[in-house]
């Protein structure tokens, strides 16, 4: 097992390594902006070093200041969170060429799967459905023209490098995939590097519903249930949920076997997401993997009582997973809302200093933040300052309950998205649990 982990992220994922680290009695270092100096992470590292200002490019993102940090402190591993560095196959290439162990799959694994017109084609081969449109990045938009004509629209246009709704559009006439096929190779290219697109059929009203899996060295492959991501704003998530409402018990045990086949075929190692869409019908398609732990990851660890963060670290070290799919339960309902720092009527950011903060507690409750009082939320970063995870015996109870923890949570000094959730969890089409992702989709 490793004796130092360097943290190469912030905000609530990196105090969230950071605490089961010291339960592991590993020690830590966080590698840390300018702007973060005083943070909650920083204050409770074992260790911390400055690694650039408060610009990602020059701090979070710049590998040889993470490297140089890594080997300073002779930290044996790199645990690099989520976004950012996390799914960089170079950097992961990087780590092994320097003797750090980086803590995630392959730099070979997060390459294929990031590319998401290799990944479609990897997950056709392996017998995974995967929705109708082009084998591979498209030549032009011809070629897209010819597709979609065939295949029928609505369609979407996707960056085959890209994430997070960026470099994507959603077509639902001919004379407009054109001017939308500019404007994603422009924001590809801008945000990704790659300029390279793939079309899909656009699947109406479906949900979008992921799957946590886990792989070690020796071959072993498990699932741990599903979550439902469906309520989401410009393709960014808001909350989640497992087990996934209104899908049939057929369709979860199919979605299970897809996701492990898709990680089965590229021999994944760590922890990972395999992300689905599913229609009306119980029909289901492969979309994409996410190489990483996910923003959502304790929804699953308060059905499952399992620390992903754990198994990925012991995974890194070259433990073997120590249990079978039979091994794993799953127990009642968990939610999780993202409580931004911004406005909830525009979503528009609200950076600014945290003058008041009591989360929530009682039974049930989880609060992963890294906020206090007088802490300062930067306009550098993501909006995201905590997120409320809740878990009860059935999903009436669950909802009840966050709702309860909303109401206890007070946040003063900048506005958050707490108006929204509360407003989202009396909706008919939320509580019903048949909701779908435009009726649930807000904001322009």
């Amino acid at each position: 097992m490793f004796h130092k982990i360097l943290i190469a992220n912030r905000g609530e994922i990196a105090l969230r390594v950071l605490r089961t680290c010291r339960e592991m009695g590993i020690r830590t270092v966080v590698a840390h902006s300018q702007a973060d100096a005083g943070s909650m992470p920083v204050r409770l590292a074992d260790e911390s070093i400055c690694i650039g200002p408060a610009e990602a490019r020059q701090s979070y993102l710049n590998i040889p200041s993470i490297i140089s940090a890594a080997s300073i402190t002779d930290s044996e591993a790199i645990h690099p969170g989520y976004g950012l560095l996390s799914e960089n196959a170079a950097f992961a290439e990087i780590c092994r060429a320097c003797g750090i162990t980086f803590i995630g799959p392959a730099p070979e694994a997060i390459r294929l799967m990031g590319d998401k017109a290799q990944a479609r084609a990897m997950a056709k081969q392996a017998g995974a459905p995967v929705v109708p449109g082009s084998e591979g990045p498209l030549e032009g938009v011809d070629e897209a023209q010819a597709l979609a004509d065939s295949i029928g629209y609505p369609v979407i246009v996707k960056a085959a490098a890209g994430g997070g709704g960026r470099g994507m559009r959603i077509v639902r006439a001919r004379d407009m995939l054109a001017q939308a096929f500019a404007t994603c190779q422009a924001e590809a290219a801008q945000a990704f590097g790659s300029s390279e697109l793939y079309l899909e059929k656009f699947v109406e009203e479906a949900r979008h519903v992921e799957v946590q899996v886990l792989g070690d060295r020796n071959g072993i492959r498990v699932h741990l249930g599903e979550r439902d991501c469906s309520v989401q704003r410009r393709h960014q998530k808001l909350l989640e949920e497992s087990p996934a409402s209104a899908i049939t018990e057929e369709t979860r045990a199919g979605l299970y076997k897809a996701a492990l086949m898709v990680a089965n075929s590229v021999n994944y190692v760590s922890a990972g997401t395999v992300e689905f869409l599913v229609a009306h019908d119980g029909s289901f398609y492969f979309i994409e993997m996410n190489t990483r732990i996910q923003v959502e990851h304790p929804v699953t660890e308060m059905l499952t009582g399992i620390d992903i963060v754990r198994e990925q670290i012991r995974i890194a070290s070259g433990e073997p997973l120590g249990y079978k799919q039979k091994d794993v339960e799953f127990r009642g309902h968990a939610i999780e809302c993202r409580i931004n720092a911004e406005d909830p009527e525009h979503f528009t950011p609200s950076p600014g200093t945290i003058t008041a903060w009591l989360p929530p507690g009682g039974p049930g409750v989880r609060v992963d933040s890294h906020m206090a009082p007088g802490a300062v939320v930067t306009p550098f970063y993501d909006s995201l300052i905590a997120k409320i995870i809740v878990h009860g015996r059935n999903r009436a109870e669950a909802i009840a309950r966050m709702y309860r923890a909303l109401g206890e949570t007070v946040v003063e000094g900048v506005k958050t998205t707490i108006p929204y959730h509360q407003k989202l969890l009396a909706d008919p089409a939320f509580l019903s649990g048949d909701h779908t992702l435009p009726r649930l989709e807000v904001g322009p």
